[in-house]
């Protein structure tokens, strides 16, 4: 069990906690002035070791910029080019300047809404403050994973943005045809991402090697220039 002992500094009277961790190594916990604080802080760590839920302080000390690194790294592996530039682009206008130098235990659910909020107030969009919000929460995530973090206090955020449904447009079979007509040396491409339902990302890989005229068929291999 965690034990509360009084000692003395210049200060004056504090207390520290002495307690074993979960793989039996002593640890403490010092500068408590007030024994009710230390003697919470004791039966705190108790009830988080009962639940397999205790993280190690110095583990918690690693901040959102260090972890960082490496998740969007691995976004760029994962996903398309241009999502990962989307995602660069939001953690470094909205996610660094508030978190990048914070530590993974200074964060709470109060401090991640009140962000939202700024976030909102100073006009941004949903869509950017979701992707904000999902790629903090995603850093976190691996907090949790690593054993950093009991848990993910971007979950269960209240002041989420929701997006609003857009008024959608669709031609007619006359409407393509009108719009290929105009588009003159293009009219081919505009045939092609209408009546195909390929992405323009994967339109714009296409190679010749990629169409079998006589057969009229395409092969999509490439988006953007990235792999399948």
């Amino acid at each position: 069990m965690a034990q509360v002992v009084p000692y003395q500094t210049a200060a004056g009277k504090r207390y520290r906690v002495r307690y074993r961790t979960p793989d039996r190594r002593q640890t403490d916990k010092r500068g408590f002035r007030i024994k009710r604080e230390a003697e919470l802080f004791a039966a705190t760590v108790e009830v988080a070791k009962a639940k397999g839920e205790y993280v190690a302080p110095s583990l918690g000390r690693v901040t959102v910029g260090e972890l960082a690194a490496d998740w969007l790294a691995r976004k760029q592996q994962a996903t398309a080019p241009s999502h990962s530039r989307m995602l660069e682009s939001a953690w470094r206008v909205h996610v660094a300047p508030r978190w990048a130098a914070a530590s993974v235990s200074d964060i709470d659910q109060l401090g991640v809404e009140a962000w939202i909020t700024g976030m909102v107030r100073d006009g941004c969009g949903a869509t950017t403050v979701l992707r904000a919000h999902g790629l903090l929460s995603g850093v976190l995530a691996d907090a949790v994973k690593a054993r950093r973090l009991a848990a993910n206090p971007c979950r269960g955020i209240e002041n989420l943005p929701r997006k609003t449904g857009k008024r959608r447009v669709y031609l007619s079979a006359d409407d393509v045809d009108r719009l290929a007509d105009a588009a003159g040396e293009h009219r081919a491409l505009v045939l092609t991402l209408a009546y195909t339902g390929i992405r323009w990302g994967e339109a714009i890989a296409l190679r010749v090697r990629d169409v079998e005229f006589l057969r009229g068929r395409l092969s999509v291999h490439e988006n953007a220039g990235r792999p399948l």
